[in-house]
């Protein structure tokens, strides 16, 4: 009798003791990870004494909601609010849209760039920089001054540089540049941004969050697209497809679901980015987790205050990732199996 609580009557269910206990973990589980979340929302109801005179877990019975919260953080909280709405989300879908298509072409085309002439490149792009920031020339004219060198050094000495790299080596180049530390260029982002007269600007929140992101973005589609079989394309340019119209109508319908995971994936990045933000705004445009960290600094840890920022911040993308759902496990799961 016993025996049938223990073994399974299928190599793909569980047995009941076993089915038992994966729930019990499973339970315990959910409760550890959507804990901080109940405890996070809770505390946004309620008053100081409550949360500094020992934890208060169930509203009405241990303690007596209330909007003191709400009311004190109302004139604090709209900027920073839609600057972080509109700057996430802009970002992110230039992130994507820029991404999806470097990605596809270092799928579908074959790159040989020479080390030498992306050295050279780097150089005349320092070269404007330090015209720019140093020399008081205009950025203009200080770009169109690199790009000419750059130009006259790949026709004459360019030739002269041997070695190829390929694509791998370029979608690895891109994605180490995820592994710099941000506070490592900071100061020169800002010095940038000071004299294009874009500090305190949404557009300079934009422009580095998209330059942050990209990489990944690049990253993430390329394996997406890597798992989209070419005969598909083939078969379309044979039927008088142009590139084009391949991609429109077969590469990114199917993509749909890696393009939805690497979305939300990215705004999750430019929506809780602190130290990019930190540094180029101010009043005009302060994002949510600066407000959050200028709440701490100047008034102490008052954590009804700080629950309630927090909560407007996650709400959204929990909502977001719930609707998206389907999309985002498809996605994640697209290039995990090939062959």
């Amino acid at each position: 009798m016993l025996k049938k609580f223990f073994v399974s009557s299928s190599p793909f269910k569980l047995s009941p003791v076993r089915m038992f206990f994966s729930y019990l973990l499973l339970i315990f589980w959910t409760f550890v990870v959507l804990f901080p979340f109940y405890w996070m929302a809770t505390t946004a109801f309620k008053l100081p004494i409550d949360v500094s005179t020992g934890p208060k877990y169930i509203p009405f019975v241990d303690y007596k909601p209330v909007l003191n919260a709400w009311y004190e953080m109302k004139d604090f909280l709209l900027r920073p609010y839609v600057n972080t709405v509109v700057v996430g989300l802009v970002s992110s879908v230039i992130t994507l849209l820029i991404g999806a298509f470097a990605a596809y072409a270092l799928v579908r085309f074959e790159y040989r760039p020479k080390p030498g002439l992306v050295g050279v490149f780097i150089l005349c792009g320092a070269v404007s920089a330090i015209l720019m920031l140093f020399g008081g020339i205009h950025w203009i004219l200080a770009v169109l001054i690199g790009l000419t060198l750059f130009a006259f050094a790949a026709a004459t000495i360019g030739k002269r540089f041997s070695g190829t790299l390929t694509n791998n080596d370029i979608a690895f180049w891109l994605i180490s540049q995820r592994m710099l530390p941000p506070i490592v260029v900071v100061l020169p982002i800002f010095m940038m941004f000071q004299k294009l007269q874009l500090l305190d600007t949404q557009a300079a929140l934009i422009i580095v969050y998209t330059g942050a992101n990209l990489p990944l973005a690049i990253w993430f589609m390329r394996d997406f697209f890597l798992s989209i079989p070419l005969e598909l394309e083939e078969s379309a340019f044979i039927d008088g497809a142009s590139r084009f119209q391949v991609l429109r109508r077969i590469i990114l319908p199917l993509s749909v679901p890696g393009l939805v995971a690497t979305f939300l994936i990215i705004l999750i990045f430019a929506w809780n980015e602190f130290i990019f933000a930190q540094f180029l705004s101010r009043a005009n445009s302060q994002t949510m987790p600066v407000l959050v960290s200028a709440q701490n600094a100047t008034r102490g840890p008052q954590w009804w205050n700080i629950s309630l920022l927090v909560l407007f911040m996650v709400t959204p993308i929990v909502i977001m990732a719930i609707v998206l759902e389907r999309f985002i496990a498809r996605g994640l799961l697209m290039g995990a199996v090939k062959g």
